[in-house]
């Protein structure tokens, strides 16, 4: 069974004349109406419509074969990176029985026992809506049965609502025969005027010869013949009816490719746009800023930091514009990193800017900023929104007039009436934070700043752009394409791994014990709660409760501060503030801490309800502590029936299943690549950047946690191709240059194709 996301119809190509849908025997104007609006609207698009699943006996595991699969996972202990929940599995059997049942408190459900002839039968259990299918399931019928099985206390296959959809008996008859029966997805609209899966099946049959002519080709002769790849025509073919396992495979590789290709082709035309149409000041100069600061700091650097640094300065040697992402975990020093590529723009005349999402995460850059370059003769200013008028004039006046060197500020860096002064270097921290449009208009104001000297000839500054949060190698490939990527693998010397552990509500009195011990030794600590106020709704805990009761109950001798998202922005800078300066020995707060400034003398975090909190902001409210030399901890607080789950991952139901394996990674591991990995398992690519915000695209075919050797093979091809015709202008590229024009061009316009 081959299983993928549901699909969408491809854009940007010119539809099949063929007749309305509706003409076609067994739709009509209703059911047109119902494909309509699902996007179906030709035969061109139905045959972009593509299953979204198959049924295939080869790969449909028995009943017996699944419950041996989950008596294995029951005994496995493998460590958190290894597994993710369940995932849905899909099996074909007959129905034994249905009965209404009663459990022994009382509740009443629906069962149906399935039996496939393997000797294991399962029982399938509805909780709701019981007289429908008690109607509309009846013995010996054959059903598909989808869902996340689990193991009963009799090691009984359980099923808890799967989904169901009768096999007809034409396709019963297929199904034992061996034939490979392809899924559609149908809206709730289709479903309501009788369009099933075996419906789709015959509309499919009805057209697909007709649309198949007319559907052009989207990957050169020469291309496919080299990656042994099907013409799309056939490949469509093959996955609307496949004739064996063997070639339906090979029809998603080719989908697969042509997916990933066309978008790591946008990524590598962007890229190349870059170095064709715009110019960089060239960092040449060797100056000895950066030398001088290296020798004078207290420490040494890492081999990853030395690395990344040759790798940053190699990029500002050239006119090309660097547009390099530098990833690195919490604490790993990518602050230095940067600092050293604005001293090397500095000893070449120009002027650097590093912009930060918050104003008090600007603020703690600007006064380490200043206190690293504190006797080495460049200036460092800080440009924030909500500046008294003559402040901000005189400001603006001093960078305008090129008498400050490194400019730190937040989204204000980029408002029309600052005036830079030969910008060289734009420094992005956080840079998931900030949209493609703000970088936009920091590179404005960058080719303004040159406009004097450039010739004519727009100077486009070098970006840095800085991220805490890792992201696994395959999604940043993928993502990040038109990037060059440096990655600092490695803490400081004197870091000390997170000592982080799973704690119960129970034990809180003496959590709170350590918090104390720790504060009495001249620490300072974070207790996180999910909420700001208190919740009818969710049984969650909230930091004004909390702060109330942990000032006045707990610690009464001890300064107790508070943090949330509705304070004003001033409030919060204030508190942070006070909290670095210890006016706070213990912290209250949400999750507005996630990224905030930094505390060496803090070196415990505590975070109640952790069960709630996702992978990636687990790990960024860790990374609060162990900023410095001594030894850090992070508890994570949870109810005490985790404590029974903890130990028992398997047969949990999938969104409890998924709590505890971020609560043992957290355990486990301070790696952020690893919690970044099992992050991506857990919630998909998608979820976790946010597609719309991260620019990825919703891929139908690809994998992207699956799929790595074809995302790498055709990310290759792309950036190869762009780099041997930039313009697409030969004309064995006429196919891709079509493709690409209608799929990009018109929309980014990033390839110079008329």
């Amino acid at each position: 069974m081959a299983e993928r996301a549901p699909n969408k119809t491809s854009a940007g190509q010119t539809p099949v004349e063929v007749s309305p849908l509706q003409w076609v025997k067994g739709v009509g104007p209703k059911r047109a109406e119902a494909l309509a609006a699902a996007g179906i609207l030709n035969a061109r698009d139905l045959l972009l419509y593509t299953p979204f699943a198959y049924i295939d006996r080869g790969a449909v595991p028995s009943l017996r074969a699944l419950r041996n699969e989950l008596l294995n996972e029951r005994r496995d202990n493998s460590a958190p990176e290894d597994f993710a929940p369940r995932r849905e599995k899909m099996i074909v059997a007959t129905i034994a029985r249905v009965r209404d049942r009663r459990t022994a408190r009382g509740r009443s459900f629906v069962s149906i026992v399935i039996d496939d002839g393997s000797g294991v039968g399962a029982e399938l259990m509805f909780w709701n809506q019981g007289e429908y299918f008690r109607k509309q399931f009846s013995e010996d019928m054959l059903l598909m049965v989808a869902g996340q099985p689990e193991l009963n206390r009799g090691s009984q296959v359980v099923f808890h609502h799967p989904e169901l959809e009768r096999i007809e008996a034409e396709d019963a008859e297929l199904f034992r025969s061996g034939a490979i029966l392809p899924k559609y997805r149908t809206s709730q609209k289709m479903k309501s005027v009788g369009m099933t899966g075996r419906q789709m099946r015959n509309l499919v049959t009805a057209v697909i010869e007709q649309a198949l002519p007319e559907l052009p080709e989207t990957l050169p002769r020469e291309m496919r013949a080299r990656f042994d790849l099907p013409s799309r025509r056939d490949a469509l073919r093959a996955i609307h009816f496949p004739p064996d396992g063997e070639q339906l495979n090979r029809a998603l590789h080719r989908m697969k490719f042509e997916e990933v290709f066309y978008f790591e082709l946008f990524l590598a035309a962007r890229k190349q746009g870059v170095k064709i149409q715009e110019r960089a000041p060239a960092c040449k100069k060797r100056g000895t800023r950066a030398r001088e600061l290296v020798e004078a700091l207290p420490f040494d650097l890492t081999k990853a930091q030395k690395r990344v640094v040759r790798e940053i300065v190699a990029d500002m040697r050239n006119n090309t514009p660097m547009n390099r992402l530098l990833q690195g975990d919490v604490g790993s020093g990518k602050t230095i990193v940067a600092l050293l590529a604005m001293l090397v723009a500095a000893d070449n005349g120009l002027q650097s800017v590093m912009m930060a999402p918050t104003e008090i995460l600007a603020e703690q850059h600007f006064h380490s900023l200043q206190a690293y370059l504190e006797g080495h003769g460049l200036r460092v200013v800080q440009l924030v929104g909500g500046m008294r008028a003559k402040m901000r004039r005189e400001l603006l006046e001093t960078i305008a007039l090129g008498k400050a060197d490194i400019i730190v500020g937040t989204h204000a860096l980029f408002e029309p009436t600052v005036h830079y002064n030969k910008l060289g270097l734009v420094v992005i921290d956080e840079q998931h934070r900030f949209g493609v449009m703000q970088r936009a208009k920091l590179k404005e104001r960058a080719h303004e700043s040159h406009a004097a000297t450039a010739g004519g000839v727009d100077i486009s500054p070098h970006i840095l752009v800085m991220s805490a949060t890792p992201i696994p190698r395959t999604l940043s490939m993928t993502l990040y394409g038109d990037l060059d990527v440096s990655i600092i693998d490695e803490l400081p010397r004197n870091r000390k791994p997170i000592n982080t552990r799973v704690v119960f509500e129970s034990q809180l009195d003496e959590v709170f014990e350590f918090v104390r011990a720790q504060v009495l030794a001249g620490k300072q600590a974070y207790i996180v709660y999910p909420l700001v106020e208190k919740s009818e709704k969710l049984e969650l805990k909230s930091a004004e409760e909390h702060h109330e009761f942990l000032s006045q109950t707990v610690f009464p001798d001890m300064k107790v501060g508070m943090l949330h998202g509705r304070m004003l922005w001033y409030e919060k800078e204030d508190t942070m503030r006070d909290f670095k300066e210890r006016k706070y020995h213990i912290l209250v707060a949400t999750t507005v801490v996630e990224v905030g400034i930094d505390v060496p003398n803090a070196t415990v975090m505590v975070i109640e309800n952790a069960e709630r909190f996702g992978l990636s902001q687990l790990h960024q409210l860790r990374g609060r502590v162990g900023r410095g030399a001594d030894q850090s901890y992070c508890l994570l607080a949870t109810k005490d029936h985790f404590r029974f789950h903890m130990k028992k991952a398997a047969g949990e139901e999938d969104e409890r299943k998924a709590a505890i394996i971020r609560l043992r990674t957290m355990e486990e591991t301070t790696d952020g690549f690893k919690i970044a990995e099992v992050d991506m398992k857990l919630r998909g690519p998608g979820d976790m950047l946010g597609t719309k915000q991260s620019g990825l695209p919703e891929f139908n075919f690809v994998d992207l946690i699956a799929d790595t050797d074809v995302i790498a093979q055709a990310r290759q091809e792309a950036f190869a191709l762009v780099e041997r015709d930039p313009h697409l202008a030969d004309e064995e590229n006429a196919v891709v240059r079509a493709r690409y024009k209608a799929l990009y061009n018109k929309e980014y316009g990033f390839m110079d194709i008329a």
